[in-house]
């Protein structure tokens, strides 16, 4: 049975997973079709490359590691990718991948959140493993922002008509 901590950690991954897709989304319609393929310099990754790799890395931690499935990630390939999917198809490949991470973590049963395994070599707990993909989403996603900014020079709107200004409270 969960804890009420580990339902509460992946309620709160499931959202911030949720909230990096609609901040991607929102980049990509501000982005032409060339533009997804875009590098900024030779060092650096189309936005088309990084969801590649988000839906690798998310399938590879959130995903097999959890379920203790085949790791048949191939990452090396998702940074050589430079066409053949549009927009619409990279968001739907990284939907579905978030989707299913989302419905591992809320299936994983406390053993499963709490056993440690070993992944790119890095041994996480499956609680530490949510961790990391959300993080890595969100880092991956302030990357696209970043590139959709300085290719736009506007600014996205994610919070348009929130006022971010309110002081916390209980």
């Amino acid at each position: 049975m969960y804890k009420q901590w580990q339902t509460e950690v992946v309620l709160n991954a499931n959202y911030r997973m949720d909230e990096s897709l609609r901040m991607i989304k929102i980049c990509l319609g501000k982005l032409s079709e060339d533009e997804i393929w875009q590098k900024p310099n030779k060092s650096t990754n189309s936005i088309g490359n990084l969801i590649l790799h988000l839906c690798g890395n998310i399938t590879q931690y959130g995903i097999s590691s959890i379920q203790g499935t085949d790791d048949n990630r191939n990452r090396d390939e998702e940074f050589m990718v430079s066409s053949g999917l549009d927009k619409d198809e990279l968001f739907q490949k990284l939907v579905s991948t978030v989707e299913k991470a989302k419905f591992v973590f809320k299936s994983a049963t406390n053993e499963e959140l709490i056993k440690k395994r070993l992944v790119q070599g890095f041994e996480f707990s499956g609680i530490g493993n949510i961790i990391h993909v959300v993080e890595h989403l969100s880092y991956h996603t302030g990357q696209i922002a970043l590139w959709t900014k300085i290719l736009n020079n506007k600014d996205l709107g994610f919070y348009d008509g929130i006022d971010l200004n309110i002081k916390n409270r209980d």
